[in-house]
């Protein structure tokens, strides 16, 4: 093949396109062998199950069980006796909940609910099941991962950081008034956005640390910051910069929500939420929906993150708020003694003892 055709751009768009056919084959690919392989781990904890029910069986025949399997099929991995016994625990598990009685796990081309419901579970890779299976306290925790999982595409350790901050219990509990402010459905779903407390464990501050200590932090871990704050959030800087009648004003930090299509204020405070809070928040909101959304986006959304908050009295200060805003705590779990963290030197401290090294 000459070397013209090799660099036009026809050619370029052709290996793309065939490239972007391979990888959406993989990955159809994968997860076929994935559903089947979740389909056969179903069917032989089923199996394990009934021969229990069946026979006086304990559980040494599963042990004598994995040692044929491995030694039948040595190239396969997963017949270990914990993973057969996982098989049948997750079973029993799944099982147990109204929706999946009676399932038949391999019929799901049909349009029922629980056969539904059992698709979505073989969506997931087997770790990310037994993450689930191992830390997940009822069925609606569980399920609730599950269709987490596949939205996000978690892996395991994301996975079990979830579960364990206990992101089932926070979302969808920040104090807001979206069922007044916006349309529904678009009103679930941005109150089901929204986190309270929100865990900001991967920060070291002061225990009387300021706005601008937890900006500059969520700044520099940006990336585990977004995790925390979920899917479809897009950073767009931090004092974002408006301009109204000559004056100026500065947005803590400005996002973009992918799938609520609409811009997203969080203002941070490291105190107790005051009533004033919300109406400054409630300005930036409107000088949003003004001066940057577009006739396609959604309605600005604003988020409040505070130290504390008394229920009442935020309920109180967003009563008559015409714009759409949430209020939410955040936790922290590692604390530097205050003495420590003054005695840290700045960036500039350290700037000005390297130059003097220098001379």
């Amino acid at each position: 093949m000459s070397k013209a055709i090799i660099q036009s751009e026809d050619y370029k768009a052709f290996i793309i396109d065939i490239k972007e056919c391979i990888r959406a084959a993989q990955i159809k690919a994968a997860v076929a062998v994935n559903r089947e392989m979740l389909l056969l781990y179903w069917d032989l904890g089923q199996r394990l199950i009934l021969k229990q029910q069946e026979t006086s069986w304990g559980d040494g025949f599963i042990k004598q069980m994995s040692q044929d399997l491995n030694l039948e099929f040595p190239e396969m991995k997963g017949f270990s006796l914990s993973n057969l016994k996982y098989m049948r625990q997750w079973v029993q598990f799944w099982s147990s909940h109204p929706l999946y009685a009676q399932q038949a796990v391999g019929q799901l081309n049909t349009e029922s609910k629980s056969q539904q419901l059992v698709g979505q579970i073989m969506q997931i890779p087997w770790g990310q099941n037994l993450v689930i299976l191992t830390k997940a306290k009822s069925h609606e925790q569980a399920l609730f991962y599950v269709q987490k999982t596949i939205q996000n595409n978690w892996s395991r350790a994301v996975l079990s950081h979830q579960i364990e901050s206990q992101l089932y219990a926070r979302t969808g509990k920040a104090i807001d008034n979206f069922q007044a402010t916006l349309p529904a459905p678009h009103s679930d779903l941005a109150r089901e956005t929204l986190k309270n407390p929100y865990s900001f464990d991967f920060l070291t501050l002061r225990e009387k640390h300021d706005e601008q200590e937890l900006e500059n932090a969520l700044v520099q871990h940006v990336t585990q910051f977004l995790l925390e704050l979920g899917a479809g959030f897009a950073y767009l800087g931090r004092q974002f910069k408006l301009e109204v009648a000559g004056d100026s004003f500065y947005i803590d930090l400005l996002f973009y929500h992918t799938k609520l299509h609409c811009y997203v204020v969080v203002e941070l405070k490291a105190v107790k939420f005051q009533p004033e809070f919300a109406g400054k928040l409630n300005f930036y909101v409107s000088a949003v929906d003004s001066q940057i959304k577009s006739p396609e986006d959604a309605p600005t959304l604003g988020l409040l993150i505070c130290k504390s908050k008394n229920d009442t009295v935020v309920e109180y200060a967003l009563r008559d708020i015409h714009k759409p805003i949430g209020v939410s705590e955040y936790t922290l779990t590692k604390i530097l003694p205050e003495s420590f963290q003054s005695s840290l030197p700045t960036i500039a401290e350290i700037e000005a003892e390297l130059e003097g090294v220098g001379e």
